[in-house]
């Protein structure tokens, strides 16, 4: 038979109960706090599809750990305030970056709340350029061409040498971004956590990617797209690898009439959703990271919406017709959708451009890249080696200078000539256009404290060799082509 229970007994009972229920609202709401104020919460959703292009997240930003490529925002907000000598000039816009106004980020970032603010890189960071009349012009931002002013190797070595230097320590860039804004201790304890995080995972970028030392810089509008793969992605030791891969970064337009082509410059891969996906991983997005809905939104988009843009400028129409006749002949069979070559490849023996690209690619990287995505429905199995590059469709290759694979005939004009009279150096990121020659303006080296990015033919991969179709046409006859090629 039980003790009766005391009054002082009941009492201290009483109060204990009390005591734990007090334990758990306090535990309660403090989650509540935590939960509202660091919670991962969907990223923004823009209805717009070109501002969800520009702006919106595609699952890089969300990548935490030693994959990461997000970065808090602030961090990267300050960067330039701390390190402004490591810059070519002022901001992040002296790497290329294109701001529109009312943005305090440039297109191409994704930024999402995962704890704290976090950006990403998204499609457009390499699909997003700008042309302008004169040097006083405002620019004009097209969507889907290459990001013609952008340097992403620049980039990511300015992020390196910032988390490098001795100056960046927890307590000086907190002080860097309380000078912009106010942390509460709690959000200061989680500041400092991310910022020995991100400068652990830009250490280990800065390891992985230690190898483009010894390569040519890309320079603005190019990415060595797959040599990165192998150290980041799959761990290849690169001591004896001493490929070059570096080439121009593409157009995104039309997409639905590509559908089944070989895609990437060397024809790799023929799925448009692997290209998309394996492009989404060199954003930064990793397979538990990619924001599928997002990425399946803009692929939508490109298939059906995001056409290759007008030229703006005025064409002699006469030359035109003389040039479109010329065009059938010589170039139509590799260049016009539909046709017998297009979106083929051609033996490298036969077309003679630099095989740098081509041999960075090779068969034990293309194994390998069909393991990606392993576990998920989508897991790659198009990968494949090829001999050579892909004859490409010409939609808005008024847009696309510089020329060939690796960007090395900085116009339409040039292309035509002999590898032998083509420019053996000029300067790429300057976005006035060529109206004459059809491209971008070459031989500007630099305006407004900018200096633009020197292209040598002669260094590994660069070679502009090679292309000979239409180089045996008269002048007259080039330039009514050239012509022509701008409707394109």
């Amino acid at each position: 038979m039980a003790e009766p229970v005391t009054p002082i007994e009941q009492a201290e009972r009483h109060v204990a109960a009390w005591v734990v229920i007090a334990i758990v609202m306090v535990v309660y709401v403090t989650g509540l706090f935590l939960y509202s104020r660091f919670n991962p919460n969907f990223p923004v959703v823009y209805t717009d599809i070109e501002d969800h292009f520009k702006y919106g997240c595609i699952g890089a930003e969300a990548a935490t750990g030693p994959s990461a490529s997000g970065i808090p925002y602030w961090i990267w907000a300050v960067l330039p305030d701390m390190f402004p000598e490591k810059l070519p000039g002022k901001g992040y816009a002296s790497l290329g970056f294109v701001y529109e106004p009312g943005h305090d980020t440039p297109i191409g970032f994704g930024r999402s709340k995962v704890y704290i603010d976090r950006l990403g890189m998204n499609c457009a960071i390499c699909h997003t350029g700008t042309v302008r009349d004169t040097p006083s012009s405002t620019p004009r931002i097209y969507l889907g061409m290459p990001a013609n002013t952008f340097d992403l190797q620049a980039y990511l070595r300015f992020l390196i040498a910032c988390v490098t230097d001795g100056r960046f320590t927890a307590d000086n860039v907190i002080l860097a971004i309380k000078a912009r804004k106010s942390l509460d201790p709690l959000e200061t304890v989680v500041y400092r956590q991310a910022i020995y995080e991100t400068r652990e995972i830009l250490l280990l970028r800065a390891r992985q990617l230690s190898f483009m030392a010894s390569r040519p810089d890309w320079g603005p509008g190019r990415v060595d797209t797959f040599n990165p793969y192998k150290t980041v992605q799959f761990n290849f030791p690169m001591d004896n690898d001493h490929s070059v891969g570096a080439t121009d970064l593409p157009s995104i337009w039309n997409q639905t009439p590509r559908l089944g082509m070989h895609l990437h410059w060397d024809g790799n891969n023929e799925s448009l959703d692997e290209r998309d996906k394996s492009a989404a991983l060199g954003a930064g997005v990793t397979p538990v990271t990619l924001d599928l809905k997002s990425v399946t939104r803009i692929e939508g988009w490109m298939l059906n919406g995001l056409k290759a843009p007008a030229y703006p400028y005025a064409v002699e129409e006469g030359l035109a017709s003389q040039g479109a006749a010329i065009y059938q002949n010589a170039c139509a069979a590799c260049h016009d959708f539909g046709k017998e070559y297009v979106g083929k490849v051609t033996p490298i023996g036969e077309i003679g451009t630099d095989r740098g690209r081509l041999d960075s690619f090779t068969y034990e990287l293309a194994s390998n890249m069909n393991l990606l995505y392993a576990g998920y429905p989508w897991r790659f199995t198009h990968f494949r080696k090829t001999n050579g590059y892909v004859n490409m469709p010409l939609d808005g290759v008024w847009l696309r200078a510089p020329y060939l694979h690796n960007g090395s005939v900085p116009t339409l004009r040039d292309l035509l000539d002999p590898p032998e009279e083509r420019p053996k150096t000029f300067y790429r990121g300057y976005d006035v256009y060529d109206r004459k020659k059809g491209g971008f303006v070459s031989d500007v080296a630099g305006e407004n404290g900018r200096h633009y990015f020197l292209y040598d033919t002669a260094l590994p991969g660069n070679g502009n060799g090679g292309h000979l179709y239409g180089t045996r046409l008269s002048a007259a006859e080039k330039d009514a082509l050239v012509e022509y090629m701008k409707k394109l």
